[in-house]
């Protein structure tokens, strides 16, 4: 029988590690702007998000915005915008990501409360929709189609 990485690889996939924290997030390493940084995977983030402290780290062009981020316990946050951004995952890229800037302090605080480390950003439905991703919960892998 064909496992899942089998056959995914044959439909044009590649395949990212995944990291189970103490808070129990997998956390995944990508490359902003070819910057490298670490990220929450979060399937329920509608967009995939910078801290502002990262904005020259990642080298981000922020732009106003009138969207106000929810999430892990804080409503109403202040963002930015900033489009255009080169956002790769293993094997897999995308020139055009937009990604949402907002204040990661509540998060990063949770994590660091936890003994996990502090990460960059969240990696959400967006990014996740680009690449058809798919999750393998039991073996600890996102897999990405390339383009």
């Amino acid at each position: 029988m064909e496992t899942l990485q089998q056959f995914l690889t044959t439909k044009g996939y590649s395949k990212v590690k995944l990291h189970l924290t103490k808070t129990n997030h997998f956390e995944i390493k990508a490359t902003i702007n070819g910057q490298k940084g670490r990220f929450i995977l979060d399937t329920g983030a509608s967009s995939s998000c910078v801290g502002f402290e990262a904005i020259e780290t990642f080298k981000l062009h922020a732009e106003d915005s009138l969207i106000k981020a929810a999430g892990a316990g804080a409503i109403d946050m202040e963002t930015k915008l900033s489009k255009k951004n080169k956002v790769k995952i293993g094997k897999w890229s995308n020139n055009k990501v937009i990604l949402v800037l907002f204040n990661l302090t509540h998060v990063n605080s949770a994590l660091i409360n936890h003994n996990s480390k502090p990460v960059d950003g969240i990696i959400g439905a967006d990014i996740l929709k680009k690449g058809n991703a798919v999750i393998d919960y039991e073996k600890k892998y996102l897999y990405l189609r390339l383009s």
